[in-house]
């Protein structure tokens, strides 16, 4: 099955460190390809590196849709939050993953504010009503909190993003 990889997606989260790739490889190897690759349509949104060594091994995979995406902020919403969830996540990774949420959730606010008032009634094109919408991320304890760091944390995150050289953003 030939899936749809989308470098931006692809690009958006962290790639694994050598060592992270290998041990997944062996693990695939040994075991198989356990957990079902996640799709929006054919786009493949969770599991690009074990698409890839699936891919070049031969190993059978299983895929799973996510019928609660409606648009490219959704998965990227959905990512984030995955990413934010697993152990193996810097600080500084974290705080950029929560930085990003805001934003994608501002846009989304900005844009609902700016709509015809004539079309309160109805949701959204994107809205789902069994999803509900990502909670505000306006205020720098909300943004600490959805990262499990501190607001002084997030401020540090913000100032390196800001003003740091760009080698020094990629060795964080």
């Amino acid at each position: 099955m030939d899936l749809v990889v989308n470098e931006e997606l692809k690009a958006y989260i962290d790639p694994l460190t050598t060592e992270e790739h290998e041990a997944l490889e062996r693990s695939l190897l040994a075991e198989g390809c356990r957990d079902a690759l996640v799709l929006w349509n054919d786009v493949l949104v969770d599991g690009h590196n074990r698409y890839a060594i699936c891919q070049k091994h031969g190993i059978p995979f299983q895929t799973i849709q996510n019928p609660r995406f409606q648009s490219m902020e959704d998965v990227h919403l959905w990512m984030i939050d995955q990413h934010l969830g697993r152990r193996s996540v810097s600080d500084f990774q974290r705080g950029v993953l929560a930085l990003r949420k805001k934003e994608i959730v501002a846009g989304r606010q900005a844009r609902a504010a700016a709509a015809p008032a004539d079309d309160a009634d109805d949701p959204p094109f994107d809205a789902d009503p069994a999803m509900p919408p990502p909670a505000p991320l306006n205020s720098r304890e909300a943004i600490a909190k959805a990262a499990r760091l501190s607001s002084s944390q997030v401020v540090m995150i913000e100032m390196i993003q800001k003003q740091a050289a760009p080698e020094v953003v990629a060795a964080l």
